[in-house]
């Protein structure tokens, strides 16, 4: 599938189970492949400034790995 980045922005993330998970806000991009590796529930900078940034982006994010569909909405299954 091949979407683009800015596509994802704003877009409502629910859980398999029909929970509204959140929104996403930014993309985490893995420059070693091209990929995209999580998205954003929190504003990126809000995190980097954070006492535990690495904590509180697992916090707030998703791993891509976890998407299933993406349509109006983004579906993701469990880890």
């Amino acid at each position: 599938m091949v979407i683009n980045i800015s596509e994802l922005y704003g877009k409502k993330i629910i859980s398999n189970d029909g929970k509204v998970i959140g929104e996403v806000v930014g993309v985490m991009l893995n420059f070693e492949d091209g990929t995209v590796s999580h998205l954003l529930l929190t504003d990126p900078n809000k995190l980097l400034k954070s006492n535990n940034p690495r904590m509180d982006i697992q916090k707030n994010s998703i791993a891509f790995k976890r998407v299933k569909k993406i349509s109006e909405t983004i579906i993701v299954g469990r880890e």
